[in-house]
């Protein structure tokens, strides 16, 4: 707030430039890229490593640091299913704080309705359901990291079958397997491990996993809250809901709980008056050191396109058709200087084709050109296909 108790209001220009510090910077570690993001997204097995390798500005050496810290001795990064119900990577040291403030509710709802889905599929309840979860714990304390393939073969309850939609054109019969590990690792009983194949597979190991410290989720909430607010920060309450997946008592109680600083956004060159939005206490200057401009080339569902609900005033309306598919996932994006300008896909022969949307000068496109050729360098013979394909990554990568 100003001297003549006035809200700060902060421009398009300082948010972006809080990105660039905060969140495009050069890190030394996996573990420091995780920790200046809060979580890096991991429903698609490729966006993890592409995230780490665009931050830490040598792929090869991101991709062998990250195997190193999901699946070395330490573990330094777990998997979790966490905000809106999609998979996180997290440091272990957060991990517990997560999974009370976001991951433990969606948990508890994958656990009601693997329930029901039983019952009304082939009559089995909690006891029976305890019975096979007791045997899955069992062959992977005897036989470690296995797929769930094989955890099949050894627990014979994970064999049984339920028929969908019975009577209906599209009637299926399902294997209980995929849902049993699934809500057990969203539970932190279980976890993934190192993949059947490359970096690039979803096909995962699975392991008995150490259990995480109890939290309260009020206090885990106020800590996820202050992770994001330094992060992603200045945001509006909405953002914060949205990010977290949170009702709106649960955000507004975080924010309260933290002291957030109220503050005026800007949204755009001509949105008026701004929008109310929240930094941690004292956090409302200007970033020092702001580094100049600098191409970076971000994977699809990467979580800095992904961290705000409100995306006007570093990715326009304009760009959103090109770069999100239908249901709102981001595909592989350029960014300069704090905002999105342009796409990129991976063509089949290995090439990084990229197409600029915004025009931000020879310097800004030249430095894009150096960076596609640098990660195509960096990808070598590996081909990376983002689960969710949009317009832009369709188109370049034909």
């Amino acid at each position: 707030m100003t001297a003549d108790g006035v809200l700060r209001r902060v421009s398009v220009a300082e948010r972006r430039a809080r990105v660039a510090v905060r969140q495009l910077a050069r890190f030394k570690r996996c573990e420091d890229v995780a920790d200046a993001l809060v979580a890096l997204h991991a429903t698609d097995p490729a966006t993890v490593f592409l995230s780490v390798g665009a931050r830490l500005g040598e792929a090869g050496t991101a991709t062998a640091g990250m195997e190193k810290a999901l699946y070395g001795e330490t573990g330094s990064l777990v998997r979790m299913l966490a905000m809106r119900r999609t998979m996180f990577v997290v440091t272990r040291e957060t991990a517990a704080d997560v999974y009370a403030a976001a991951g433990q509710k969606i948990a508890a709802n994958e656990r009601r309705k693997l329930l029901v889905f039983l019952a009304e599929g082939g009559g089995w309840d909690a006891k029976w359901l305890a019975a096979v979860e007791a045997e899955v714990v069992a062959a992977l304390d005897t036989h470690g990291e296995i797929s769930g393939a094989e955890l099949s073969k050894l627990v014979p309850g994970l064999r049984e079958r339920v028929l969908v939609a019975a009577g209906k054109p599209y009637e299926a019969w399902q294997n209980v397997a995929s849902r049993i590990i699934r809500t057990m690792a969203a539970e932190g009983r279980i976890e993934r491990r190192r993949p059947m194949g490359s970096w690039i597979s979803g096909q995962f190991r699975w392991a008995n996993a150490e259990p995480l410290p109890e939290r309260p989720a009020p206090e885990a909430r106020a800590r996820l809250a202050a992770a994001w607010l330094r992060a992603y920060g200045p945001g509006t309450e909405a953002d914060l809901k949205w990010w977290t997946g949170w009702s709106l008592t649960d955000t507004r109680k975080a924010l309260a709980a933290n002291h957030a600083q109220s503050v005026t956004v800007s949204r755009g060159d001509d949105d008026g008056d701004g929008v109310p939005g929240f930094v941690l206490p004292g956090d409302d200057a200007p970033v020092d050191g702001a580094p100049p401009p600098a191409a970076l080339l971000l994977p699809a569902l990467d979580p800095t396109p992904m961290g705000w609900q409100d995306r006007d005033w570093y990715l326009p309306q304009s760009h959103r058709a090109a770069l999100f598919d239908g249901t709102g996932n981001v595909g592989p994006t350029v960014w300069w200087g704090g905002e999105v300008i342009g796409g990129w896909a991976q063509r089949p022969e290995g090439t990084v084709a990229w197409r600029l949307l915004a025009d931000r000068g020879a310097e800004a496109a030249a430095a894009v050109a150096e960076a596609a050729q640098e990660l195509t360098g960096h990808l070598g013979d590996v081909r990376v296909t983002p689960r969710f394909r949009t317009p832009l990554e369709r188109e370049l990568s034909a």
